[in-house]
């Protein structure tokens, strides 16, 4: 990651409430911002409207902080609201309209990272979208390039081996076994592996005896004890939260430890591998 961040705020189904929100969240410490060119679950054009606040109002630059926007596929679009390109252009074609759409939106002239938010239907078509992120990534439109929604570990490998794959963000939690094949792969190829759905989708994890003692001994929140393993885990979670005491908690996690509990922690990842 171009910036020291371990963890990103995550601004999907956020609606109106986006800019306040992101304005909130790096005023609270954030440094990382996750969105998409996609009005069924995000509002792109708020984040932006957010850092022009953070910017004139804040002195926070754009070089502050670290953008993130993703090529939503036509299936993840809702075709009753405003498409951000035309979905009958070749795919190259769409991918370049949408992420000229997302620079607009954000108002920049670079993202720090840019992913699809899936792969296509088929090989083929997620290859040449790939081929269209390679090309974008040496322009230096883009930074970073990756995928979203992808569990399976072959495919992670395929597209690396066509150009690296930099970030995969991926649902993390129990219902997935933690999605622990393509976090091996991730942590093989020195991959930034980003997790969502890491509190939410794993109340076991929270409520697990090791999460609460470390939690009573270190003085955290069961949440921060689960984002601080994660971290130690290689994980870069995403929050959304909408509380800013809580965000303001998330973003201290980096600078907490439980490095003397390793026992302890042993007790998790056994139980997050079986």
């Amino acid at each position: 990651m171009s910036l020291s961040t371990k963890i990103i705020y995550g601004t999907a189904w956020k609606k109106e409430r986006t800019t306040r929100l992101v304005v909130s969240a790096v005023l609270n410490g954030f440094k990382a911002i996750d969105t998409a060119c996609q009005p069924k679950h995000y509002r792109e054009d708020l984040v932006g409207a957010a850092l022009i606040e953070l910017k004139e109002k804040h002195n926070v630059n754009r070089e502050d902080l670290f953008i993130q926007t993703k090529f939503t596929p036509i299936d993840g679009q809702d075709q009753s609201q405003p498409l951000p390109y035309n979905p009958t252009e070749p795919i190259p074609k769409q991918i370049t309209t949408s992420v000229q759409k997302s620079l607009a939106n954000l108002h920049t002239t670079y993202l720090d990272s840019f992913l699809l938010h899936s792969p296509f239907a088929t090989w083929k078509q997620t290859l040449e979208a790939w081929h269209t992120l390679a090309a974008l990534q040496d322009a230096g439109t883009v930074r970073l390039i990756g995928v979203s929604n992808t569990y399976s570990a072959a495919m992670v490998l395929r597209l690396s081996a066509v150009r690296a794959v930099q970030v995969v963000q991926n649902r993390c939690f129990e219902g997935n076994g933690w999605d622990a094949d393509v976090r091996a792969v991730c942590r093989e190829q020195g991959i930034m592996y980003q997790s969502f759905w890491t509190l939410t989708g794993s109340p076991s994890l929270l409520s697990h005896p090791a999460v609460l003692k470390l939690a009573k001994v270190y003085n955290m929140t069961a949440e921060q004890v689960v984002y601080k393993f994660a971290q130690s885990e290689g994980i870069t979670p995403l929050s959304g939260t909408t509380n800013e005491e809580h965000m303001r908690e998330d973003v201290a996690v980096e600078r907490l430890s439980f490095a003397d509990d390793e026992t302890v922690v042993d007790d998790l990842r056994n139980f997050i591998r079986n």
